[in-house]
């Protein structure tokens, strides 16, 4: 199993290196492959190709690759620490919550988070999931069940949910408009100047989530087991809600909720590795995420599929998830986790 894990990861890692070039060569403009490589050792004369590569697709690709990653690692976390095949990131509450941070700088303050432009769009992401993160963990000291918990994130969901419905319906018609844009999810918006900050606050999660590899293996077993080998299952719980919530929150934040990666891309990863053991799970999990985040932002920008346009990440999500979630479904009984 170890082996296999091994190989598995060492795929998904080439294919994103591959993938990741590759992917500047798609776009609404035509650019030959001489031009990019041109571009990208520094010898192009051409400003406007420059400016194609360096300003929007190459910080487009990155941050396709950082959120997907960023989102699966959250989805596994969340379905480790509840022991569900259906919980997500946006199942508790938490981009729901990003989401209304957003809605009340777009909607609700108008023409002074004009003045801000997309730093109080950031913040307004990263309070709204922050308060929704404190209120599941004030949740998470007392209520002891994880299934109680997961309900509590469905309901926080739907609270807040019901405010970003309020707030469109007494909002001006252009601020709707930008609502209604940036929840539909790109990975285009992000300058480059961001993503060494995105890059950053991510890996920085990522890490903390390795340094969890033995306790998430022991929640696999059962709280009861957890406790007898010496893990605390309520801090243990508290932390993986802030490491999930915090993803979460830097994706939303840049990129808006992106919807589907976090649920899916952890089955996709057990059943390449065959094994939830997180030591090779976590990091195929990464990389199956980056690659899918890839593929999802090529597809958006691909001429033929777009007309020249962006389509929605969100409009793609769905045709990647949903045949993984059914399959996962159907087969429940007979995959190896989750029984």
């Amino acid at each position: 199993m170890l082996r296999r894990g091994l190989v598995v990861i060492s795929i998904l890692a080439i294919s994103c290196m591959v993938l990741l070039p590759v992917g500047l060569l798609f776009g609404g403009v035509d650019i030959p492959v001489k031009d990019v490589l041109s571009a990208l050792i520094g010898s192009s004369e051409d400003s406007v190709i420059d400016f194609i590569i360096f300003e929007n697709r190459l910080p487009a690709l990155f941050a396709s690759f950082l959120s997907g990653a960023a989102l699966a690692l959250a989805g596994l976390l969340m379905q480790t620490c509840f022991n569900n095949p259906l919980a997500g990131p946006s199942i508790m509450g938490i981009s729901s919550g990003s989401s209304l941070g957003v809605g009340l700088v777009i909607l609700a303050m108008g023409e002074v988070a004009g003045t801000w432009g997309r730093m109080a769009s950031i913040g307004g992401a990263f309070i709204g999931a922050i308060a929704v993160m404190l209120v599941l963990m004030a949740f998470s000291a007392i209520v002891r069940s994880s299934d109680v918990l997961l309900i509590i994130g469905i309901l926080i969901g739907y609270l807040t949910s019901s405010a970003i419905t309020l707030l469109n319906f007494f909002g001006s018609e252009r601020a709707v408009h930008s609502y209604v844009v940036w929840g539909l999810g790109s990975f285009s918006g992000v300058p480059l100047e961001d993503i060494p900050f995105m890059g950053i606050a991510i890996s920085f999660l990522v890490v903390f989530a390795f340094c969890m590899v033995k306790v998430l293996n022991a929640l696999l077993l059962g709280e009861r087991y957890a406790n007898s080998v010496g893990v605390s299952v309520d801090a243990s719980r508290m932390w993986l809600l802030l490491l999930s919530g915090g993803l979460t929150a830097v994706v939303t934040a840049w990129c808006g909720p992106i919807g589907f990666i976090g649920l899916v891309v952890p089955h996709i990863a057990r059943m390449l590795v065959a094994s939830s053991n997180h030591k090779v799970l976590l990091p195929a999990t990464l990389f199956a995420g980056g690659l899918v985040g890839l593929v999802c932002q090529i597809i958006s920008v691909a001429p033929s599929l777009s007309q020249g346009g962006i389509i929605p990440i969100n409009a793609i999500t769905p045709v990647i998830g949903v045949p993984v979630i059914v399959y996962v479904l159907l087969n429940r009984r007979k995959l190896l986790y989750f029984n």
